[in-house]
């Protein structure tokens, strides 16, 4: 099991009802509960929902003067009250789609690999944010363009990357993130010296799993 270092503080106060809320920020609120983030960044979110960053802006501070987020050097946390807060109709789940799969190595510490993998871009990916619960955490990123979201879920020793096809259905562009973010994992991995080198099972096999050996 992961431990992780709390994002958050429990001890927010309580929430505005739902009802109170404007249409966007709703979509907004919604939005966060239905991808579970603890924290976000402004221009990750910004492409991810295709807003103007002045409307986005305005947005994010009536939500922050509702207790809903709050604003911090490096980005926006989340009130962890924020799943008491329903909305009808819910907003609509992208489905993920599996890329790569390995078993991170016992010699890693999970804790320092999410330290170094959070914040950071990776070709054309641009950091949105990142959740977290009691079965691992999960870190996202997404296009320049908002097309495409990318999960990296850890949990135990297994690590997934999934995709979210937000406009279109490039899986060449999803897999070469998926490769160019395991390409990231083993460069940091090796700099501790207890690296060994990363084999790929299945040639053929856009799916296939990935293992340290």
């Amino acid at each position: 099991m992961i431990k992780l270092i709390p994002l958050l503080d429990v001890n927010w106060q309580g929430l505005p009802p739902s009802s109170s809320l404007g249409y966007r920020d709703s979509d907004i609120v919604a939005f966060l509960e239905k991808e579970d983030l603890t924290a976000f960044t402004f221009d990750g979110l910004k492409r991810r929902l295709g807003l103007h960053s002045e409307t986005l802006s305005r947005t994010l501070s009536r939500l922050e003067q509702a207790g809903i987020i709050r604003k911090t050097p490096h980005g926006y946390t989340v009130n962890p009250k924020i799943s008491k807060l329903k909305f009808y109709p819910p907003r609509k789940e992208e489905p993920c789609t599996p890329l790569l799969q390995t078993y991170l190595p016992s010699t890693m510490m999970t804790q320092q690999l999410v330290t170094q993998l959070k914040g950071k871009w990776f070709g054309v990916l641009r950091w949105l944010g990142i959740s977290e619960n009691s079965e691992g955490v999960t870190l996202k990123w997404v296009t320049e363009d908002g097309s495409l979201q990318i999960n990296a879920d850890i949990q135990g020793s297994v690590l997934n990357i999934e995709a979210k096809f937000l406009t279109n259905n490039n899986l060449d562009l999803a897999l070469k993130t998926a490769y160019q973010l395991m390409a990231y994992i083993n460069r940091q991995y090796s700099r501790t010296g207890m690296a060994k080198n990363v084999a790929y099972y299945g040639d053929s096999d856009p799916y296939s799993h990935l293992f340290f050996t």
